[in-house]
């Protein structure tokens, strides 16, 4: 059963430490990458996926990241959500459901950046949804990042069931970022900050999370030079390089 999101919300409030300096005057998901900063990537993605509200929560740098978002003309509108206090994945969006409505959205980690396949992510989530599950994740290949992502996070069944990796395990598959929702996933969730991850471990313990794996190109930008060499890379890729061995 496809689903046709019309609200998303793009996490855009952490500190972003562990790419500083460049975050240490404004907020990661404003820093660019192909000539374009990371935030207007993902709003442009949801754009062209048919979202037409997207919910901003911000921390660090809010007012810069408020300015930006006040000169960005739409699709899709935005809504600004300030945090008083770091509320993390889960409390943020928890925070966000009054504008989501009731409805399945789509929640983009603001540092997250990707290039589609053949078929747009988005649609692919929202083609894999079904009334029995409350989200579905996207996925990437580990062994197609050009950066160290430990272990992985996830295996998955052939039905598009995904299962935590165990203890010293390793699994094929690392979370990319983008996910869609349904606001049921939400129910329970505590007050104040907490992660995504509590709320999935409570889907996957009740059978009613799926997957899809990313068949596009995915970048995992944690520190500046995962940044640089992404930007090398899609320079390779425009050119025609062939020294860049890309995935």
């Amino acid at each position: 059963m496809t689903t046709s999101p019309t609200t998303a919300m793009v996490l855009a409030a952490g500190l972003g430490t562990r790419m500083r300096p460049l975050t240490d005057t404004t907020a990661k998901p404003l820093l660019k990458l192909g000539g374009q900063t990371l935030l207007d990537h993902a709003l442009n993605h949801l754009a062209d996926a048919g979202v037409q509200s997207v919910a901003v929560n911000a921390f660090w740098q809010a007012d810069v990241v408020a300015d930006h978002l006040a000169r960005r003309p739409p699709p899709p509108r935005t809504i600004l959500l300030r945090e008083a206090a770091l509320l993390e994945t889960g409390g943020g969006v928890r925070a966000a459901l009054s504008v989501l409505g009731p409805d399945p959205f789509f929640v983009v980690n603001g540092d997250a950046f990707w290039l589609n396949g053949p078929t747009s992510a988005l649609r692919r989530l929202a083609a894999a949804w079904a009334d029995d599950v409350d989200g579905v994740l996207l996925l990437h290949r580990t062994s197609h990042v050009h950066a160290d992502v430990g272990l992985g996070d996830f295996s998955l069944s052939k039905w598009g069931v995904p299962r935590r990796r165990a203890e010293r395990q390793v699994v094929p598959y690392i979370y990319a970022g983008v996910q869609l929702i349904h606001p049921r996933l939400m129910e329970g969730a505590p007050d104040g900050a907490f992660s995504m991850n509590r709320m999935w471990d409570k889907a996957l313990a009740a059978g009613r999370l799926r997957a899809v794996v990313h068949d596009g190109m995915w970048f995992h930008l944690s520190t500046p030079p995962d940044l640089e060499e992404a930007e090398q890379i899609l320079q390779a890729r425009i050119t025609g390089d062939q020294r860049w061995p890309w995935r």
